[in-house]
């Protein structure tokens, strides 16, 4: 398996001819299948792809692990370069998403609904566990043993003119299987990383998970860099992800850099950055 960062929020080094921006694009090769999870705030995944020689129209199957901007808004992109593929979603409330902060910021955050509308053919809304590819599985089930990340405080949806929290029902995860074990994809872990890695644990008992991508949403304020949990919040997560997870954890994002160094604290070489334009065999 294949795993390739089209958007994070940084690049590697010495790749001036990349865009990084804050979102998440991860280009997955396995089972004979291509496949692209989630594809950033813009256009921006697709020009990187390009660069790295990656061709979007070969993608066979997309996915929007949940219903933000940093996640599908590159989606109008992706309809024209690729005529094909269907872009997997959660069935979640049709109505626009908020980020707000300090009572005077407020910023929408949600998908473009008038382009889903746009392109109801090519687009497949799922609830329950959903098989896309060969051994690529869609997980909605996700539970709730363990705390929710904080930072959703500041998230929020349109109820009928007014802003409730976001429940995030409209989150998924991807769990691919290869030969030796499953790897967990994650957006940003809306419902936490721990429930998640459960919630694929639960699904398939008896397959170690071999890794992990994706952001853990621990950043407070991505304006400040800021951490929405204790630090020693942040380390049990830490040690409770080694305790589940058999080999290397790739994160960034939406996890952020203050969180992400007291993870290493305690994970040390099993977290691994995982930049713009990065590239893993796992």
């Amino acid at each position: 398996m294949k795993v390739t960062a089209l958007i994070e929020n940084n690049r590697v080094e010495d790749r001036d001819d990349l865009c990084a921006e804050f979102g998440l694009s991860l280009h997955v090769q396995v089972n004979g299948s291509k496949i692209l999870f989630d594809m950033g705030s813009s256009a921006a995944f697709a020009d990187n792809a390009t660069v790295l020689g990656i061709d979007i129209a070969d993608v066979g199957v997309a996915v929007v692990s949940h219903h933000h901007f940093d996640h599908g808004g590159g989606l109008e992109r992706f309809f024209e370069l690729n005529d094909r593929a269907l872009v997997f979603l959660r069935q979640g409330p049709r109505v626009d998403r908020y980020f707000k902060a300090f009572g005077v910021i407020k910023r929408s955050i949600g998908l473009d609904l008038d382009l889903l509308d746009r392109f109801p053919r090519r687009i497949e809304y799922v609830n329950d566990m959903r098989v896309v590819a060969p051994g690529v599985y869609l997980l909605t089930g996700i539970g709730s043993s363990h705390p929710r990340p904080r930072g959703n405080r500041r998230l929020f949806m349109d109820s009928a003119g007014s802003l409730v929290p976001d429940p995030f029902d409209h989150e998924l995860m991807m769990v691919v299987h290869d030969d030796d074990g499953m790897v967990v994809f994650s957006g940003c872990s809306h419902h936490g990383i721990l429930n998640l890695l459960d919630a694929a644990r639960a699904q398939f008992p008896h397959v170690p998970i071999k890794a992990v991508f994706g952001g853990f949403h621990l950043i407070g304020l991505p304006f400040y860099n800021s951490m929405a949990a204790s630090h020693a919040e942040v380390r049990d997560i830490g040690w409770q992800v080694l305790e589940k997870v058999d080999g290397p954890v790739y994160s960034g994002h939406c996890t952020g850099q203050r969180a992400f160094g007291v993870l290493a604290g305690v994970m040390g070489e099993n977290l691994k950055a995982f930049s713009t334009g990065a590239s893993v065999e796992v």
